[in-house]
């Protein structure tokens, strides 16, 4: 696969190289080597004042005198040594994803054990109460500002700073999907620069394909990575790049500093389903079924009915606050009660607060020829049904809260696909009916991806993938992005 990079029609060469030249990636990548140490430096200081903290509860302000400080001064190193046994520094592992925060947890784990064991095995009198305090509170802390200095890398990222250039290749209607799910979640730090495809030879001049130039054909790629100092190459399943000739290619990059990434022909499933076994001498990508069933279906329902019925005691006096602003605002019931679909097909009636006026169901076949939806759901950004308080609600979702009560009942879960009309399933196609393998949500992936701006296809690929990835460590996340998505009012009309 050495290839060259497609003949230069014209100032095609001109074009390319004025998109795509610019800092090498030594120099866009040096801001890594940064972030590594800044993450150091803020383990050591949470560890540090955790440290201190623990030491004072433990035997008071006044007692250094009595109890060496030395004490409290060993935890730091020894928690930025448990971080480094533990890999929370390898670049791989910051920046996205729960893998991070998971080797945090374990780091502590491995300390909490090593003073245990050391303990116990020198038969030293510890102070149980220093450890208790600090050892918790450096974890909380050393979590807390992890996540903050990965949400201020994602904002510099939506600026177009700290990001990688990726080149894809693959046939057209997989690298347009592709580069459409990268410009969407710009925060995962990749700009597609260029793409190869096949017959890019023959192109005219300055082509461009999704709104990217392209750079040549699918033998192109060590060229055009060695030319344009190309970050990372996304190559997509297709028949020309069989499995040697993706060997052959991963020996060419690795004279590069270019990252290899091979997209799998089924892209909606990650996470734990996803295993590479030996098989007949071969490494084979095995997939589990999803567990819809037994004790993880059971822990999800109790979860979502004791958690649901603790809110609504919680929150029962802003429950009663928005149905006496309602009742009062405008004429017609607090509560609007709708059909909707649940798990395995079967329809139930889903509470919400009314946001419209009365009757505004039976308007809306008048309103068809302004719908704002995908094409299947019907939306108007400016209802005319649509009441003064609520548009209050319907902007940060306080009229979805009485459907802790669906919850509560068993029709819905807090994290599930959105709860469909009985008519949007009717045009529903054969991948869509997979959601009804679990119940609809109060949220879910739609509602932290966009909610009403997403297109229909996007909406079915979120929905199966919170079906075909379910967990509750999935279903813990979606819920605390739902926090920042209804605070933001994204999407919500």
């Amino acid at each position: 696969m050495t290839g060259t990079v497609a003949p230069q029609h014209g100032d095609r060469g001109l074009f390319t190289t004025a998109r795509l030249r610019g800092p090498g990636t030594e120099a866009r990548r040096t801001w890594q080597t940064t972030y590594v140490r800044r993450v150091v430096v803020a383990d050591l200081l949470c560890a540090l004042v955790a440290a201190v903290v623990g030491y004072t509860v433990r035997f008071g302000p006044g007692s250094y005198e009595h109890v060496p400080f030395w004490i409290a001064l060993v935890l730091p190193i020894a928690w930025v040594g448990a971080m480094l046994v533990a890999r929370s520094y390898e670049q791989r592992f910051l920046w996205l994803g729960a893998e991070e925060f998971r080797r945090v947890f374990f780091a502590a784990t491995l300390m909490l054990a090593a003073v245990g064991t050391v303990s116990w095995a020198f038969k030293l009198d510890l102070a149980r109460g220093f450890v208790v305090v600090a050892l918790p509170l450096a974890t909380v802390s050393t979590l807390l500002v992890r996540y903050l200095l990965r949400a201020r890398l994602h904002r510099a990222r939506g600026r177009g700073l700290h990001l990688q250039t990726a080149v894809l290749v693959g046939h057209r209607n997989g690298v347009a999907a592709l580069k459409e799910q990268i410009e969407r979640e710009r925060y995962h730090g990749y700009a597609v620069v260029g793409c190869l495809l096949p017959g890019g030879h023959d192109l005219p001049p300055q082509s461009l394909f999704a709104g990217v130039p392209v750079l040549g054909g699918l033998d192109d790629v060590a060229a055009v990575v060695r030319r344009f100092e190309v970050d990372t190459i996304a190559v997509l399943p297709c028949p020309e790049l069989d499995g040697s000739r993706l060997r052959r290619l991963g020996w060419e990059l690795e004279k590069t500093r270019a990252e290899l990434l091979l997209a799998p022909a089924v892209t909606e499933i990650v996470g734990p389903r996803v295993r590479i076994r030996p098989v007949c001498g071969l490494p084979l990508l095995h997939m589990e079924k999803p567990e819809l069933r037994g004790i993880r279906r059971l822990a999800k329902e109790t979860t979502d009915r004791t958690a649901s019925a603790l809110a609504l005691l919680l929150m029962l006096p802003v429950l009663l606050t928005l149905a006496a602003a309602v009742g009062l605002t405008s004429r017609g019931g607090v509560f609007f009660r709708q059909e909707r679909v649940g798990r395995d097909g079967q329809t139930f009636s889903m509470l919400k607060f009314r946001s419209m006026v009365a009757g505004a169901d039976r308007m809306a076949d008048h309103l068809a020829g302004d719908n704002d939806g995908n094409g299947v759901l019907f939306k108007q950004r400016t209802d005319p049904r649509v009441t003064r308080i609520g548009k209050v609600l319907r902007r940060y979702s306080l009229d979805e809260l009485p459907q802790l009560l669906n919850v509560v009942r068993g029709d819905m879960s807090l994290v599930g696909p959105r709860p469909p009309l009985p008519t949007e399933v009717e045009r529903y196609g054969f991948d869509m009916h997979r959601r009804f393998l679990v119940k609809p949500g109060i949220t879910g992936l739609w509602q932290i991806s966009g909610r009403s701006d997403l297109s229909w296809d996007d909406s079915v690929r979120i929905d199966v993938r919170y079906v075909e990835n379910w967990s509750l460590t999935f279903d813990f996340m979606i819920l605390w992005k739902t926090l920042g998505a209804v605070l933001r009012g994204s999407g919500a009309y």
